[in-house]
C-alpha cells in the first residue's frame, strides 16, 4: 500500500484530471482519506459506482453531498455501463478551456491524462473496460486484482492511468472496517465469515427489516417468537439456515454455510438495494 501511495503522488504531476470511485452503498467507508488530500490541487470527478446495488434515494443525498467537494459526481454502474457516457462528456467539458488555452500556444489536440483512483473492489478495471470499449483489464468480484499502475488509451487524445487498489494501514473505526468486510473490500480468507454475517444480519434487520425478511420469506409471526430472546440476530440465522437448507449432520444449523450463503446475496443484490451509510 506504501510503495501504490509513492506512485500515485509521483505520477500526479502528469495528471489533468483524477476520477475517484466509491461503492454507493458505502461511500465514506470506501473513501481513503490520503486520496483527498493528495488530490486537492486538479480538477475533480468522483463516482458512486455500483448503483444498481444500492438505496437510490440515499445514492441522490450522497449525489448532492459531494457534489459541494468535487468539480462533479456522477452514478455510474460500470457492470452494465450506466453513466459512463455522462463521465467521458465531463471529462471534456471540464478540459475543455484548458485546451483551448494550449491550442493558442500551438498545442493542437493535447491528450488528456486522466487518473483512476479508488480502494479495492469499487470497480476500478470494470469502469476502465466500459470507457475503453473492451476487456484488457482481469475483473473480479474480490480485492486485489489490479496489481500494477498502467496506462490505456481511449481515444486519440485520452488516456487513463490506472492504479491498484489503495487502503489504509489502521481503520478509522470497527464500523468502517465491518462494512469494507460487508462488501468484500476485506478479503474473505482472512475473517470469520460468521462473525461478518452475524453483523451483517443485524444491521439489515435494523434498518432493512423487510427486505431481510422477504428474501430469506420469514414472516413477522417468526420474528416475534425469536425477537425478545437473549440472541435474537443468532436465532434469526437459524431460521435462515433452515429455510435455506442449510443443515448438518444431526438436523443442526450450518452456520458457517449459511453465513456464507447471506454474505453472497448482499454482494449480489439479491436481498434489494442496499445503502449501508447515511448523510
Amino acid at each position: 500500500m506504501a510503495k501504490t501511495k509513492k506512485e500515485i503522488i509521483n505520477s500526479m504531476s502528469l495528471i489533468d484530471i483524477v476520477i475517484e470511485i466509491l461503492d454507493a452503498r458505502i461511500p465514506l467507508s470506501s473513501r481513503n482519506p490520503d486520496i483527498q488530500s493528495i488530490t486537492k490541487n486538479k480538477k475533480k470527478i468522483i463516482l458512486l459506482n455500483k448503483i444498481d446495488l444500492a438505496d437510490e434515494k440515499k445514492t441522490l443525498k450522497w449525489k448532492e453531498y459531494f457534489s459541494k467537494e468535487a468539480d462533479s459526481c456522477l452514478l455510474t454502474d460500470s457492470n452494465s455501463g450506466k453513466g459512463i457516457n455522462m463521465v467521458l462528456k465531463k471529462i471534456e467539458e471540464l478540459m475543455e478551456e484548458d485546451k483551448k488555452k494550449a491550442s493558442l500556444r500551438g498545442r493542437i489536440n493535447k491528450t488528456t491524462r486522466v487518473m483512476i483512483l479508488g480502494i479495492p473492489n469499487v470497480g476500478k478495471s470494470s469502469f476502465i473496460n466500459r470507457v475503453a470499449k473492451n476487456n484488457r483489464l482481469e475483473v473480479a468480484n474480490r480485492p486485489g486484482v489490479t496489481k500494477q499502475k498502467q496506462w490505456i488509451r481511449i481515444g486519440n487524445n485520452q488516456e487513463l492511468l490506472d492504479t491498484p487498489g489503495v487502503l489504509w494501514p489502521k481503520f478509522e473505526s470497527e464500523e468502517v472496517a465491518l462494512n469494507l468486510a460487508f462488501t468484500g473490500t476485506i478479503k474473505d480468507d482472512i475473517l470469520e465469515v460468521t462473525e461478518i454475517a452475524y453483523e451483517l444480519v443485524k444491521r439489515l434487520e435494523k434498518f432493512y427489516h423487510i427486505n431481510l425478511f422477504e428474501r430469506y420469506k420469514i414472516s413477522e409471526e417468526e420474528w416475534n417468537e425469536i425477537k425478545n430472546l437473549q440472541n435474537p440476530v443468532y436465532e434469526l440465522i437459524k431460521i435462515i439456515a433452515r429455510k435455506r437448507g442449510a443443515i448438518i449432520a444431526g438436523g443442526k444449523e450450518d452456520i458457517e454455510r449459511v453465513s456464507k450463503i447471506v454474505l453472497d446475496d448482499f454482494r449480489n443484490g439479491r436481498i434489494g438495494k442496499i445503502t449501508l451509510e447515511e448523510v
